[in-house]
């Protein structure tokens, strides 16, 4: 219980979270990194697998090649920027890093969600004059909802999680609470950073699925 202890009591410490180098800060940094790169991803992910999914064509190799990307570490990528003329664009090679690494969970569940929408429901909105951008609209994408929520639930969720690699390369986010217990050999310290990382996930997820219910909820209140 030593161990658990300390680090409640690093956390509930007031000096730990003031400063540029405190929670609180680290915090901060975490949240404008993880929610940069998961926005830039959804903005270039979701338009195009919804696309695909809408037009049946291009998506399996689409996603095949997105998926292909998980094989390489973001810790790798971050590596190879910092040989590159990006080792001095701040936050950039974490965000561009995390950005590859959130978009194959966002474009999969883009292009399947849409995909499997019941064909013959999309035939009869078609049968009743629906053109191409009414059926996507009023049809594919209410039904896809539930797809895209679990897509976007999933690379959040990756993304804060993965974050924390940016303080190997020098950068901010909770990471660097982390590393600064190891380099001290401050055990509380590093399981407070994992905590904290871990509480931050567990409630980004929190939030997506109420939003997802809301969404549902609202989706399902008759119209007129």
């Amino acid at each position: 219980m030593g161990i658990l202890a300390d680090t409640w009591t690093w956390l509930t410490t007031g000096a730990n979270w003031s400063g540029e180098s405190g929670a609180g800060h680290r915090l901060a940094e975490h949240l404008y990194v993880s929610g940069t790169a998961l926005l830039l991803a959804c903005a270039l992910a979701l338009p195009l697998g919804l696309w695909l999914g809408h037009l049946g064509r291009g998506g399996t190799v689409a996603v095949n090649v997105s998926n292909a990307g998980r094989a390489v570490p973001v810790f790798a990528v971050l590596a190879l920027f910092m040989v590159s003329p990006l080792r001095n664009a701040g936050y950039v090679p974490t965000v561009v890093a995390l950005v590859l690494f959130a978009i194959p969970p966002l474009l999969t569940h883009a292009y399947v969600g849409v995909r499997e929408v019941d064909r013959a429901v999309v035939e009869a909105a078609r049968g009743m004059g629906m053109s191409g951008g009414q059926l996507f609209r009023g049809v594919e994408l209410p039904l896809a909802r539930p797809m895209l929520m679990t897509g976007l639930r999933s690379a959040a969720v990756q993304v804060v999680a993965t974050a924390t690699v940016a303080a190997m390369v020098g950068q901010g986010g909770l990471g660097r609470i982390i590393t600064a217990g190891f380099h001290t050999y401050d055990t509380p310290q590093v399981v407070a950073g994992a905590v904290l990382v871990a509480l931050l996930a567990l409630l980004v997820e929190a939030l997506l699925v109420a939003a997802d219910r809301l969404l549902g909820r609202r989706a399902a209140r008759p119209k007129g």
